[in-house]
């Protein structure tokens, strides 16, 4: 089900709409809200009585009106849509204490950037880019040694985003705790070798998320 929140971008919604909770989650850079990880994910949350709200950031927008593919948006622009669509759902009648915000990869970083500030209950993130594929290096980790928010980061074990070994040896701040998604890639894809399928391990993120909100 969509509705329009009173502008130009969409949003996806799933669950029921007098929840105790809201999950508001952004999606990665190379695919929308309605991505089969994103779908699944919504849909099984929606199904176990979360009310899970998907959006979309600028530039995805413009490739659905285009049909041309653009690299996102700078930081501030993600940061801006991400801080409208918390508002909207607030103005909406939202309770800000059962509000929580997260997303894949990209739109998890980005919400991450702004969960303390913005006082959200909890922070999902699906597959964190801790540093590029391939730059160890470069670090996307400065500000979740001092994050405060309770936060859930679901990872796959062969993630070149953030292996388990890698990991390992980042300053996390204690309010985030880590789910290893078994022989999942950066989407949580398994090999068929593993004797696991996408679904199971898609459903693995589900239940890590449901478990999350219970502590919550």
């Amino acid at each position: 089900m969509s509705d329009n929140p009173g502008n130009a971008h969409d949003v996806l919604t799933d669950g029921p709409p007098d929840a105790h909770w809201t999950l508001v989650l952004a999606h990665g850079a190379g695919q929308g809200m309605d991505a089969p990880f994103m779908a699944h994910i919504a849909r099984a949350l929606g199904r176990a009585g979360l009310r899970v709200i998907r959006f979309e950031f600028p530039y995805m927008t413009e490739i659905r009106r285009t049909g041309r593919r653009t690299p996102p948006n700078r930081e501030p622009v993600l940061l801006e849509r991400w801080n409208r669509i918390i508002d909207q759902a607030l103005a909406a009648g939202t309770d800000a204490q059962r509000l929580l915000i997260g997303g894949k990869s990209l739109g998890g970083r980005m919400a991450s950037l702004i969960a303390d500030e913005r006082s959200a209950a909890g922070l999902v993130c699906l597959g964190y880019p801790f540093h590029p594929p391939g730059k160890p290096d470069r670090l996307r980790t400065e500000h979740l040694r001092v994050l405060r928010t309770p936060t859930l980061i679901c990872q796959g074990t062969r993630d070149p985003f953030g292996m388990p070994d890698e990991v390992a040896g980042y300053a996390l701040a204690p309010s985030i705790r880590l789910t290893w998604i078994e022989d999942g890639d950066h989407s949580f894809k398994p090999r068929r070798q593993s004797g696991r399928n996408w679904e199971q391990n898609l459903d693995q993120a589900a239940e890590a998320v449901l478990g999350f909100v219970a502590t919550l």
